[in-house]
């Protein structure tokens, strides 16, 4: 054989080599992307949790689904994100589901005030059956996935004023969600509800437009509102819900072993939140109590006795009382 002819076979295999290694090497632009939006800053739960999320994920799947995350609402309010779900937009987001009323009539069930005695008890429906149920309910009214719960933070009463006794209740001009279950418990306490824009709320207090709202005591904190409010009352009247989502249209488009790492990640991610969230809320109070904010206790039983008629007539008439008798009966 020639020269010629032995140096075009070496260069023929030398040629072939690259090609070769490509087919037996996963390269980077094989890996498939997920989008992940959320509404809030780069310090929160919100964006830890889902940076953990994002790390157990790439792990588990050696890199072949990655996770870009979108913070601070850049991909639009937390309830557009939700909707880009729906339309199979957009993979992933944190969603409080408060906000999706108007796609998921079950997400309402989140809204109503005193549903959980404690902590554990929160645990037992969000892990139970009750979870279970609200999970798939969600998902057929939506077309989105729920993936997990997050939260874990206790909603309390801000005030410009002492909270001594329920008495200090009346009048209140109180910030509040929109929703029938919250405005009609808090007016029957004696408050008068009011709506106002969240990134609103600090003026409101200094002027006088509110007396007060309902927040977790890491928020008070993080948006300063003890500097014009700093009188709390410990109601608990609610402990956060968080929905970690993913639309119909990607999770069907995953592998089964896709799918199985994307949801073991989601429940590795969920202890992580909710532990992470319920240290913040004891960090922050205490934070609130160096920067001179005053603690009152409420009396929550004869709170929920005051509300528990007219909120049981909303519960009915909004067709979720299957929902809150399962929930109410978790042990």
């Amino acid at each position: 054989m020639s020269h010629r002819h032995l140096f075009a076979r070496a260069l023929g295999h030398v040629l072939l080599l690259p090609l070769l290694l490509a087919a037996l090497i996963p390269t980077a632009a094989q890996a498939r992307e997920l989008i992940f939006g959320h509404g809030a800053t780069e310090e929160t739960a919100y964006h830890l949790s889902a940076e953990r999320f994002k790390q157990l994920l790439e792990e588990k799947t050696d890199g072949e689904l990655t996770v870009s995350i979108y913070s601070n609402s850049v991909l639009g309010h937390e309830t557009e994100m939700f909707e880009q779900q729906t339309a199979g937009a957009l993979d992933l987001s944190i969603v409080n589901p408060g906000l999706i009323s108007e796609f998921s009539h079950t997400a309402s069930i989140f809204s109503i005030p005193f549903l959980y005695r404690d902590l554990d008890h929160w645990r037992h429906v969000l892990d139970g059956q009750p979870g279970q149920v609200i999970a798939e309910r969600i998902e057929d009214e939506t077309g989105v996935k729920v993936l997990a719960y997050y939260g874990g933070s206790t909603r309390q009463i801000v005030s410009t004023r002492p909270l001594e006794s329920l008495d200090d209740l009346q009048g209140m001009k109180l910030r509040t969600n929109p929703t029938r279950p919250i405005i009609t418990a808090w007016a029957a306490l004696g408050t008068q509800p009011t709506v106002m824009a969240y990134k609103e709320v600090y003026t409101g207090l200094q002027l006088g437009a509110i007396d007060g709202l309902l927040n977790e005591a890491e928020w008070i904190y993080r948006m300063r509102f003890h500097e014009v409010a700093p009188y709390i009352g410990l109601s608990g009247h609610d402990i956060t819900v968080r929905l970690l989502t993913i639309s119909d249209d990607t999770w069907d488009s995953l592998s089964p072993d896709e799918q199985q790492a994307v949801q073991a990640a989601a429940d590795e991610s969920e202890q992580y939140a909710r532990d992470l969230q319920i240290r913040l809320d004891k960090e922050s109070r205490d934070k609130l109590k160096e920067e001179g904010a005053t603690f009152y206790p409420m009396d929550r039983e004869r709170m929920q006795q005051i509300v528990a008629k007219p909120l049981g007539k909303v519960i009915d008439d909004m067709g979720l009382r299957d929902l809150y008798e399962l929930i109410i009966n978790t042990d």
